[in-house]
């Protein structure tokens, strides 16, 4: 018979970005084995100590570094250099950060078969069952089960901000906005400026026709850099100058056929301009 999983529920928090609630978990666990305390102390100086552990060359092989490593580089858009730390597996926890990053990479094949080698090693497993519902989502097959199964396997866990950034996205996916902004505004009280949860509710406002004005100026202020506010003050600043532009020309026209044509190259300018920088 197994001996009982004493990392279970410090894993499972690790995994659904519970960092707190995984902390009190190490701090409360007793009689472990050599390798357990050795895994627990890993996970734990991983959310205390990370530009530690990365500076840190006797370490180099860690799992948990690699993981580490891993995850920086995926957020910060390197998917090369990631999977040069995580591609070589060995772990759960680096097959499914594989199978997030051929995800990103628009690559469904690849991410489909990290995810077998996943189901191979332990089916039931929680990142086996939330990969599997990344990678339905990302080819657009079995919404319906994916969201059921996001629910069912989830709620019993905390609801994180990135629980209920998934749960919303997948309510997105099947049209169901509604429920989307709820899940979204419960995640931006527990961090207001957010990046993915400011992202999300500005997506779905648009959906709902609502304003996201307030969004999108959390995002600029917060977030600069990100993707979608640099191609919004892209567009901006086409149109401002392609305003500029057809100003004098409204303004002198005395034939309203003529306005109509101006204000047509107007947009088609702001269109070209815009289409250009992209």
């Amino acid at each position: 018979m197994a001996s009982p999983d004493h990392l279970f529920a410090l894993r499972n928090n690790f995994y659904l970005g519970a960092y707190q609630a995984a902390i009190s978990n190490a701090e409360r666990l007793r009689s472990l084995s050599p390798g357990e305390a050795g895994e627990r102390d890993s996970l734990e100086s991983v959310i205390s100590s990370v530009k530690e552990w990365l500076n840190d060359p006797a370490i180099g092989n860690n799992s948990v570094l690699r993981l580490v490593a891993g995850t920086i580089y995926m957020h910060e858009q390197d998917y090369n250099e990631e999977l040069k730390h995580t591609n070589a597996g060995g772990t759960m926890e680096l097959h499914a950060l594989n199978v997030q990053i051929y995800l990103k990479m628009h690559n469904a094949d690849y991410a489909g078969k990290q995810l077998r080698i996943m189901q191979q090693i332990d089916e039931d497993h929680t990142l086996t069952q939330l990969a599997t519902a990344w990678h339905d989502l990302a080819v657009l097959i079995l919404l319906s089960l994916s969201l059921s199964l996001i629910v069912g396997r989830l709620e019993k866990f905390l609801m994180t901000r990135l629980v209920l950034n998934g749960k919303a996205v997948c309510c997105m996916h099947m049209g169901n906005f509604d429920e989307a902004e709820t899940l979204l505004l419960d995640a931006l009280t527990k961090d207001p400026w957010d990046l993915e949860t400011l992202a999300n509710l500005t997506v779905c406002s648009i959906y709902l026709g609502k304003s996201s004005t307030r969004f999108l100026r959390q995002l600029k202020l917060h977030h600069p850099e990100y993707m979608l506010v640099k191609r919004l003050s892209a567009a901006e600043e086409a149109f401002e100058r392609s305003l500029q532009w057809a100003v004098p020309w409204i303004s002198s026209a005395k034939n309203e056929q003529y306005i109509y044509f101006f204000l047509d190259l107007c947009f088609f300018g702001l269109l070209l301009d815009f289409g250009l920088r992209r």
